[in-house]
């Protein structure tokens, strides 16, 4: 836009040192980390990230493929692709159910069962994720990340993005 200000691109968002970053993306940069070393991990059972929660669930009782995806946050066409696999595995059956043929109940097989908890130890995810830390930062980082990772009640933060407008952009949406 003629006449604005230049913005200049602060140093600390083009570093290359952690220390630099703002919280968000250390947070974005840890998550991806450990992901990655837990779907390592977990495919040991020919499993990953997004797997794993599913037996879980599956070791409550047997469930629709509609309650697994409430319950996993995900949506039913990704729960679909995630059942496809733990069945090829052998890990969880899926048959239609006695009560309404529209629907399938998904059931955990005793392989399943087994592998769920022997992948569920939490100490190979807790020795991946706080390598390096003392027995009290591990705690200082578990305090701070349940009060980051907790749902907030009055919704997610307002952006404060200043993206650039144009010309001839209205300056409200009608709405």
């Amino acid at each position: 836009m003629p006449g604005a200000p230049e913005r200049r691109i602060p140093a600390r968002a083009t570093s290359t040192d952690p220390a630099d970053w703002p919280v968000g993306r250390l947070l974005s940069a840890a998550a991806r980390r450990v992901e990655r070393e837990w779907n390592a991990h977990l495919a040991t059972w020919d499993l990953n990230h997004a797997s794993m929660p599913v037996l879980l669930h599956l070791l409550q009782r047997p469930r629709s493929q509609r309650e697994l995806a409430s319950a996993s946050g995900v949506t039913e066409q990704t729960m679909s692709r995630i059942l496809a696999r733990v069945e090829r595995t052998g890990y969880v059956t899926r048959a239609p159910d006695e009560n309404d043929h529209r629907k399938y109940v998904i059931t955990i097989t005793d392989v399943g069962r087994s592998v769920a908890m022997l992948a569920a130890d939490p100490r190979p995810a807790e020795a991946m994720t706080t390598r390096g830390l003392t027995p009290e930062q591990v705690e200082q980082l578990r305090r701070l990340l349940a009060i980051v990772a907790a749902p907030h009640v009055d919704g997610p933060a307002p952006s404060t993005s200043t993206r650039p407008v144009a010309d001839d952009e209205p300056d409200e949406v009608a709405g």
